[in-house]
């Protein structure tokens, strides 16, 4: 025989630092996930957050955006719904979870 059959014994002292290395085994997955959360999670969680109080504090007069890209100013403002008019005289209600883009009405264009 070529190799020794005490290499594939352990001893008692061998045998506990299995969870040691077990800990081990979890530490380099544990500081991925907190890296993940610190650089990815808390991030989008505070965007939303800041959009969510964005669309809440829609106001006659702001020119939205809704999630079918249709642009328009805000006419008229209710709980959960938004009426937009997107031509002179044509309105339409939305749904304000449905708005994906609140602007500034006073904004000034890039190319002027």
């Amino acid at each position: 025989m070529l190799i020794s059959p005490a290499y594939a014994q352990t001893t008692g002292a061998a045998a506990s630092a299995g969870a040691g290395g077990l800990i081990g085994m979890f530490a380099p997955l544990a500081l991925v996930f907190v890296a993940f959360y610190f650089l990815v999670l808390r991030p989008q969680a505070k965007r939303q957050k800041e959009f969510q109080s964005t669309i809440n504090a829609v106001k006659k007069g702001d020119a939205v955006v809704t999630a079918g890209g249709i642009v328009g100013r805000v006419t008229r403002v209710e709980d959960a719904h938004v009426e937009v008019e997107i031509a002179p005289n044509v309105r339409v209600r939305v749904v304000k979870t449905t708005l994906a883009e609140v602007t500034n009405p006073n904004a000034k264009p890039a190319n002027d």
